[in-house]
This record gives C-alpha cells, sequence and structure tokens, in this order.
C-alpha cells in the first residue's frame, strides 16, 4: 500500500472496532447509567489510565535515538506531570475523588474488575514484547480520540448532574496532547510500514489495541449492567 493507503486502512480499523461503538459507551454518553455505574466506569478506566505512563516509559527505553525519546517522553510527562498534583492521571482522580474513592486506593487499583487488569496488562506486555513498529502502531487509537472526548464531555455535562466541568478536567488537555501524538505516530509508522507484511502487522497491532479497550467495557457491562456480576473482590455500586 502507499502511505496514504496505509493510513486509510488505519482509520478503517477504528470506524469498525473504536470504543465509542460499545453499548456501555453508548449507555454513558446518553445518560443511561446510574451514579454507581458511571463510578465503576471511573474507577475502571483509572486502571488504564495510570498503566499508560508504564507502557509509554516501557516503549521509551526501546526508542534507539535521543530524538525519538524526547518525542516520546513527552507522553509521560503528560500522565505524570512534573510535579505533585499535575498531569493527566491526577487530573482523573478529581473524577474518581467525586465519587468517594481515595487517591491511594485509585493508585493501588483497589476494586478494579480483574478483567480489566488483564486487558491492560496485555497491552503493557505487546508494546514491552512486540516490534517498535507494532508497539508505536498500537498507540494509533488516539486518531478517534478527540471524536468520542466531545461527545462524552458533552453528553455526561447534560445528562449526569453529579458530573461537572472540574471532574472532567483530564480532558481538557487531550484532544491537543492526542492530535500532537498521532501526528508523529502515524508519520512513524506510515515511514516504517513500507512491506505488506510490515503493513499488515500495523493494522493488526491497532486492532489489539481496540481489542483491549473494548474488552474493559465489555467487563463493565458484564459486571454492572447486564447481568450486573461483579465479581469477589470488585467494587460494588451499593457501596455509595
Amino acid at each position: 500500500m502507499t502511505p496514504h493507503a496505509l493510513e486509510a486502512a488505519l482509520r478503517a480499523v477504528g470506524a469498525e472496532r473504536y470504543h465509542n461503538l460499545h453499548p456501555f459507551h453508548r449507555l454513558l454518553h446518553d445518560g443511561g447509567l446510574t451514579r454507581g455505574q458511571v463510578a465503576a466506569w471511573a474507577l475502571n478506566r483509572s486502571h488504564y489510565q495510570a498503566m499508560i505512563p508504564v507502557k509509554d516509559a516501557t516503549l521509551l527505553a526501546r526508542l534507539p535515538t535521543p530524538e525519538l525519546r524526547r518525542i516520546w517522553r513527552q507522553r509521560i510527562v503528560d500522565h505524570d506531570g512534573e510535579a505533585e498534583g499535575d498531569g493527566g492521571f491526577a487530573r482523573w482522580r478529581k473524577l474518581t475523588a467525586s465519587f468517594g474513592f481515595a487517591d491511594a486506593d485509585v493508585e493501588a487499583g483497589e476494586g478494579v474488575l480483574p478483567a480489566t487488569k488483564f486487558a491492560v496488562q496485555a497491552y503493557v506486555r505487546f508494546v514491552a514484547e512486540r516490534s517498535l513498529l507494532e508497539a508505536i502502531a498500537s498507540s494509533l487509537t488516539e486518531m478517534f480520540s478527540p471524536a468520542i472526548i466531545a461527545e462524552r464531555v458533552s453528553g455526561m455535562l447534560a445528562n449526569y448532574p453529579f458530573v461537572t466541568p472540574e471532574t472532567l478536567a483530564y480532558f481538557d488537555k487531550r484532544p491537543a496532547q492526542a492530535s500532537r501524538d498521532v501526528d508523529f505516530a502515524l508519520d512513524y509508522v506510515c515511514a516504517h510500514a513500507v512491506t505488506a507484511a510490515q503493513q499488515q502487522a500495523a493494522i493488526a497491532a491497532l486492532r489489539f489495541k481496540c481489542d483491549v479497550l473494548w474488552a474493559q467495557l465489555d467487563a463493565l457491562h458484564f459486571a454492572y449492567v447486564e447481568p450486573g456480576l461483579p465479581p469477589p473482590g470488585a467494587w460494588r455500586p451499593e457501596a455509595l
């Protein structure tokens, strides 16, 4: 494929598989969840948010040049911040704190669904073990995130009185950060995926990442919506 055709193929993965299509997200954005179900989403998503800089540090260690490492390390700064209380994960904890979750418990992953942990761990292992091209390609779900963020913020603010702009502060900076990150990752993938095998590997990596996100929502839906069976050790909405 030409680079243009490869980009189109990558974007087609999102149109088919991105988690904005999941029934749980439709309920979340359209006001179809209870406060407890939204809290369960915020808690479980927090584990993913906490592990993103771990994933990025894993990938950073594999980059062969200072130039590439300088570019990629900005992702870690975005999530971890430059100081205590700064960064994306700190802003996410404003949301979990609004439901009464203690920061220490959120950081420790207390009450998070086992399936959430398994999915996130699989993503970190993928980035550590697969080719650098596949690892970078897996990050390209960010191509699709600005649209879902806009829908999420507007929908949640309109439908849930317990959600405020302050508790959704995490999403304020993400569209611009994601756009910057996509510019680099997409250029890298299109430049380095030149054979048919490399191009198919990049597409498969992006499919895998979509599966990671989808699996987390499958677990939430099963545990907290239908049939509503949280496993032992998982947080329960009646705790609110």
